[in-house]
């Protein structure tokens, strides 16, 4: 038994993302919908649903999205057969992530962490991207102290930006400038929704606010709506366009060298490579 010969056509097949198999679908598709119920549930709550009750609800999301993404990995490394290699390199993508969230954090919204995400995500594919950005920036948590009711949806959040990078259009044939905006663009768009997403966390919770930005418990849906935009126009839109922008920059100056250096780590890995038998020699 020998391997086949790699070939360089053989070679940039192996660069493919990780393919998302039927599992790893439903378990994205489990953790999101619970993401999703805990980002948006205050908006549908009654008034007499004691709201201020939930504020800190976040320890018991924690614990449930904590085996949510194991099932993910394990529904992953079931579909892909995924080994040591593909975790390893997960550490390292995620130890590089939260390193890089501390260089900007508290500057005007700059986190630089979010292009290294993006590209990640890219290459990678959308499952091994989103447990990739939720276990980046629980790291990122421990590293830098930012513990709190936050994390969870943070972790969420980012995990979803990266689960994006995956999914978009291209991945198997569009390279070079072409990808590279492609790249630039959704990291721009991604880094003003990771903020609007996040700002939707704490806002229902936030007291003493001008009558025109407040959440009002048991007010319509839309209602609700027009204020949350007006809040975040009033509050971070100053720290997410910041955001955006590095991430393009960075995007297009470190994306080339960034996305040729994991596609050939993921080519060495040869995640999904398959083993050939060979008759013996005549």
């Amino acid at each position: 038994m020998s391997p086949a010969p790699v070939t360089g056509r053989t070679a940039a097949r192996q660069a493919r993302p990780i393919r998302l198999g039927p599992r790893s679908i439903g378990a994205l598709a489990l953790v999101s919908a619970v993401g999703v119920v805990a980002f948006g549930w205050p908006l549908i709550a009654s008034g007499e649903s004691g709201l201020s009750a939930h504020a800190q609800d976040a320890p018991w999301l924690f614990a449930a999205l904590l085996p949510l993404l194991l099932a993910v990995v394990v529904a992953t490394i079931a579909d892909a057969g995924l080994d040591a290699k593909a975790i390893a390199m997960l550490g390292v993508l995620a130890a590089a992530g939260a390193a890089l969230r501390p260089l900007g954090a508290g500057t005007a919204g700059i986190e630089p962490m979010f292009f290294l995400m993006v590209l990640s995500g890219r290459v990678l594919g959308p499952g091994f991207g989103f447990v990739l950005g939720a276990v980046s920036m629980f790291a990122s948590a421990l590293l830098t102290g930012g513990v709190g009711p936050w994390m969870p949806f943070q972790m969420l959040s980012m995990g979803w930006v990266c689960m994006g990078a995956g999914l978009l259009p291209g991945a198997h044939g569009l390279r070079g400038r072409r990808e590279l905006w492609l790249l630039a663009a959704y990291g721009a768009v991604s880094s003003v929704l990771y903020g609007t997403v996040m700002n939707l966390q704490g806002w229902p919770y936030i007291g003493g606010l001008a009558t025109g930005v407040s959440f009002v418990p048991g007010d319509p849906v839309g209602d609700n709506l027009g204020r949350f935009i007006a809040y975040c126009l009033a509050t971070s839109l100053g720290w997410d366009l910041p955001r955006a922008v590095v991430t393009v920059l960075l995007s297009l100056a470190l994306g080339p060298a960034v996305l040729k250096a994991l596609r050939r780590a993921t080519r060495r890995a040869a995640f999904e490579a398959q083993v050939t038998f060979q008759g013996p020699k005549a």
